[in-house]
């Protein structure tokens, strides 16, 4: 599939060129010529003679920008200044800071948020412990840990390459839920340890995203962590991509008109992803499906059955079929790829049934080329910013942590996660939606607000007090003081 020029891999050329003839002419057609888009061109600087430019350039990749930058300096008269990559300016001293929500202007500022004003917050937290969410950050916070192990599409990079994912998250959170969020970036991929660790730095938060761990180890964890804590554990590789997954696929079957417990649904990846997404699904009411890894369709007669893959090869293929992905997705109403570039092609996507829906969600480069499957398929979608449709976690895990937080829920279960699916899939309005539209804009103004709303109620609903939960507090914000609940004040 052909990679075209990007924002991701955007750079600026600072040029010199001479004042009188026609250089601007001359810089956008080499840019074009060479497959780039230009963004933006700006005068800096201007002389009798001499103008300074600044051409802002998408490329496909580095090479590609490379290449750009080449033909510029081949450019009669043109000098090459400065070229900065746009993505690692932004990148420059991290993305994201801490900052206080109070001024400390004097002396009476300063004996109030530290000592020695402090200490009776501290003893009314240690008298009631529950009272740490009301008075300090933890009501509002979120561990984001990884142990970058299975960053991305990068692979296992480790902790501190794994660093601008994780800051990125936490700018995410912040932007469209009001979470404080830190990145947590852990030098060692052993199970106990992680899990220890999390549990002694979990007082102070009131959740935990696991982010960017391999399985089969990322299944243990999420398991230990949930089971240890009091606060709500969510691997939003599993679990926030089966919800915007179960979002779209809803939406989808409305476009072709096929009920959810009718579908032949055909997936291939049987990772953290692929089993998160095919568990939801099934407890939202998929009745049939086949999944297909590496070596073939997942079958209970297979030799190299671990745990997860013997789950799939119990509840799944009813019809027990065997073979290739390429063979088992003939005839198939739906298609979900969480695995690995161009396992499919044209001909396979062919034979699938009428109407069919192909989530091709590998990234950068699908299991198929979009835009092959679009020729015979009803709808398609993609991980990718590039394509209608694109399947993005950004639009779950924000209003999920937000619902969470909201109703100070102390887990996570399937319930809320397919209430967060199904209040995802109502942003897109009966008017709204067609093949090119099944899932809404990440920018989506409701997007967030309705998840957490849906989210809260499923959290609260659980523990039974739906009723007499307090209406959504501004994030970040005490909200009315109620001074009954306040310890006495000793002069």
């Amino acid at each position: 599939m052909a990679t075209v020029p990007s924002v991701s891999n955007s750079i600026t050329v600072r040029l010199e060129v001479p004042a009188t003839g026609n250089a601007v002419s001359s810089i956008t057609t080499a840019v074009e010529s060479s497959g780039g888009s230009v963004i933006g061109l700006d005068v800096t600087a201007s002389g009798q003679e001499a103008l300074r430019i600044d051409v802002t350039v998408a490329a496909s990749s580095v090479a590609h920008g490379e290449e750009i930058v080449e033909k510029l300096r081949a450019i009669d008269g043109v000098t090459i200044g400065r070229v900065s990559d746009r993505t690692f300016l932004m990148h420059l001293g991290g993305k994201i800071e801490m900052s206080s929500k109070l001024p400390i202007r004097n002396r009476d500022d300063l004996s109030m948020i530290y000592t020695p004003g402090v200490a009776r917050v501290c003893m009314a937290i240690a008298e009631n412990p529950e009272d740490a969410r009301r008075l300090t950050i933890k009501r509002n916070s979120v561990a984001v840990v990884t142990d970058g192990s299975a960053v991305l599409g990068l692979g296992n990079i480790g902790p501190m390459a794994a660093l601008p994912v994780m800051e990125g998250k936490a700018a995410l959170f912040k932007r469209f839920a009001g979470i404080d969020a830190w990145p947590i970036c852990l030098d060692t991929q052993d199970a106990d340890e992680i899990v220890a660790i999390v549990k002694a730095i979990a007082p102070g938060f009131a959740g935990i995203n696991l982010e960017d761990i391999s399985a089969p180890r990322c299944f243990e964890i999420e398991a230990r962590l949930r089971e240890a804590l009091d606060i709500p554990v969510f691997h939003d590789d599993q679990h926030g991509t089966a919800i915007v997954v179960l979002a779209a696929l809803t939406n989808a079957l409305r476009v072709v008109g096929k009920p959810m417990s009718e579908i032949r649904l055909v997936m291939s990846g049987a990772g953290a992803a692929g089993t998160a997404i095919l568990k939801l699904l099934m407890a939202a009411g998929v009745e049939h499906a086949t999944v297909a890894d590496v070596r073939g369709v997942v079958h209970s007669g297979r030799d190299d059955l671990n745990d997860s893959l013997r789950w799939i090869a119990e509840h799944t293929n009813r019809s027990g079929r065997t073979g290739t992905l390429k063979e088992a997705v003939a005839g198939a109403d739906v298609f979900i790829g969480v695995s690995a570039p161009n396992v499919l092609d044209g001909d396979d996507i062919a034979t699938m049934a009428e109407g069919a829906i192909v989530f091709a969600l590998a990234n950068p480069d699908p299991e198929i080329d979009p835009a092959v499957a679009r020729q015979t398929a009803a709808v398609v979608a993609t991980g990718r910013s590039d394509f209608p449709n694109q399947i993005n976690n950004v639009l779950v895990f924000p209003g999920v942590f937000r619902g969470l937080l909201d109703a100070q829920s102390k887990t996570v279960n399937t319930e809320m996660m397919i209430a967060a699916a199904r209040a995802l899939a109502t942003t897109v309005a009966d008017d709204q939606l067609n093949a090119n539209y099944i899932i809404p804009s990440v920018f989506h103004p409701d997007v967030a607000k309705t998840v957490a709303a849906a989210v809260r109620e499923a959290a609260l609903a659980a523990r039974g007090d739906a009723e007499q939960a307090p209406s959504r507090p501004t994030p970040g914000i005490v909200g009315t003081l109620d001074t009954a609940a306040f310890p006495a004040v000793r002069l």
